[in-house]
């Protein structure tokens, strides 16, 4: 019951900003135009921002995983290539291609990561998760971009892809909070907090955004997307990448970190990233939005089933 509480005080205030971003809409404090300025204004300066924060405060020095980082990148890396084989053979929009591949393997782990797994094992492996974040999050931007400019047009433009990769503000940040990390470079206190404090804003405002920019009426025409998306990033990536980890000897505290990185929905800004790079922001914010709501019961589930078989 307690890990029941624990995920739904998690996923709740996110779906209060979701709501309230739709409430805003509805009274007409949104508007096309307004959404579409925000929306540009998370990918390009609020989210940056939030990832070379993360990455900058990482302490690699003190505590570091190199089997759970090394594993977690290859597990991320074939789900990936799975969903890029297969969601092509059932998809044939390009713009759902993307935003489809990106959905299965693109975790919520920022948000969901440190809180759940410190709630299973106290704040011992909150540095850890913090680590792990550093290597994950670029990861994860990176295969975004490439999903997604690889589903951008009909022919699929190696160059494109490349320069697309190179110019997106999210690996950028991440590549420079890399080499703040690595160099040792520390901002004054002052100029820390102030990035800190704007680092903040991202979630709570993309949160806002995508409630803004959801229409329940393309919700019919997506029931079939929806149906492999969310049980292909609910389910299957789940019981692949803890299945295998079990397998590979992780227990209890390296495993919980797994279930977070593995069991969360998809993260919030794969919904701005779809809308700036012109895949289905419909279908990339319905997925986030119903994911959201069905990991309460599916973290549950996880949890008790690999606590009721002693690995955890």
């Amino acid at each position: 019951m307690d890990n029941l509480i624990l995920s739904f005080s998690v996923v709740f205030p996110l779906f209060v900003m979701m709501v309230l971003g739709y409430f805003l809409k509805i009274v007409k404090v949104f508007n096309a135009q307004t959404l579409q300025q925000l929306n540009t204004s998370i990918f390009k300066v609020f989210l940056p921002i939030l990832i070379f924060y993360n990455v900058y405060t990482s302490e690699i020095s003190d505590i570091f995983n190199p089997k759970l980082i090394a594993y977690s990148i290859i597990s991320i890396l074939v789900v990936f290539f799975i969903a890029l084989i297969f969601i092509p053979l059932i998809e044939k929009d390009n713009k759902k291609r993307g935003v489809l591949i990106q959905g299965i393997y693109r975790s919520n782990f920022v948000i969901f990561g440190i809180p759940l797994s410190v709630s299973l094992y106290n704040e011992q492996i909150q540095g850890t998760t913090a680590v792990l974040i550093a290597f994950i999050i670029p990861l994860f931007n990176l295969l975004a971009v490439v999903s997604l400019e690889l589903f951008r047009g009909e022919k699929p433009d190696i160059k494109k892809i490349i320069i697309g990769i190179i110019t997106n503000p999210l690996i950028i940040s991440s590549a420079i909070g890399f080499l703040f990390l690595f160099s040792g470079i520390k901002f004054p206190e002052f100029a820390e907090t102030t990035i800190r404090d704007i680092s903040r804003i991202a979630t709570p405002l993309s949160l806002i955004a995508l409630g803004g920019s959801i229409d329940f009426k393309k919700v019919k025409g997506n029931i079939h997307q929806l149906i492999i998306g969310i049980v292909g990033k609910l389910v299957f990536t789940p019981a692949f990448i803890l299945s295998v980890g079990v397998l590979l000897g992780f227990r209890n505290a390296e495993l919980s970190i797994l279930l977070a990185l593995a069991a969360s929905p998809v993260a919030v800004s794969s919904y701005t990233m779809a809308y700036q790079m012109e895949g289905d922001d419909d279908l990339a914010a319905q997925l986030l939005m119903f994911g959201t709501a069905l990991c309460v019961i599916t973290v549950f589930l996880w949890i008790f089933l690999f606590k009721q078989l002693g690995f955890m």
